[in-house]
């Protein structure tokens, strides 16, 4: 067990220098959230536009779910992938159990929820506004949800980076689906975990200020893009 100065020491000149194993798991780290945040996009983003545009039997009980998958137990998805992606599993056959692409794969399962539900309520606001003008000119349908997405622009950057933010911090799932394997599956949460657990602060805590430094990032990009967004939609 190293000494909290030692190790604070360590893992400041770690961050500095760009160690190789440091950047290796940085950039593994975003290379998966990123790959599941855009995912979720094409998967949410649609789903979010469509609940909001639609009025259909049933519509209520949707929104329920939604907003209730957006509490998923990261565990409990990663047991899921898991069962689906192992030999024994329906999807055994692609091989994709302990690989980047299961960590993507449970991380998208995992945000895709929060951008579907918060995108819905980010459409559902503007198209309560346009909706009559819409109907006066008589737009098409698919016209009037492009016209929606693009005029939300700003606010569903935000969602995204929500999404990323949930992503890039998730421990749980990955670990069950990708192992923890040394320059294959170890990203930045489950590296502090297990560098933690044997004692080795300094590699620990240089993850650590990264994820934080992150996280500091799209913090201060989502205030930016709502600084942004309310200053266009007061121009």
């Amino acid at each position: 067990m190293q000494d909290f100065g030692g190790a604070f020491s360590l893992a400041f000149s770690l961050v500095l220098s760009a160690d190789p194993s440091l950047l290796e798991i940085i950039l593994l780290s975003l290379r998966v959230s990123l790959s599941a945040v855009l995912l979720a996009c094409m998967i949410g983003l649609p789903l979010g536009t469509l609940i909001a545009m639609a009025r259909f039997r049933g519509r209520s009980v949707a929104l329920v779910v939604l907003n209730s998958l957006m509490g998923l137990p990261p565990v409990v998805v990663g047991l899921l992938i898991y069962l689906l992606l192992s030999n024994a599993g329906p999807l055994g056959w692609l091989q994709l159990l302990y690989t980047p692409a299961a960590m993507i794969v449970a991380q998208t399962v995992l945000i895709f929820p929060i951008i579907a539900a918060l995108s819905r309520e980010v459409v559902e606001q503007l198209h309560t506004e346009y909706a009559e003008q819409f109907r006066s000119l008589s737009v098409p349908t698919r016209q009037a949800a492009a016209a929606l997405l693009w005029d939300a622009r700003y606010s569903l950057l935000t969602v995204a980076l929500a999404g990323f933010g949930r992503a890039v911090a998730e421990v749980g799932a990955v670990i069950i689906v990708g192992g923890n394997i040394d320059h294959l599956t170890r990203v930045m949460t489950t590296a502090i975990a297990l560098e933690t657990s044997k004692g080795d602060l300094g590699l620990a805590l240089a993850l650590g200020i990264v994820l934080l430094s992150i996280s500091l990032s799209v913090n201060a990009a989502v205030m930016a893009l709502r600084l942004t967004s309310a200053r266009f939609a007061y121009a």
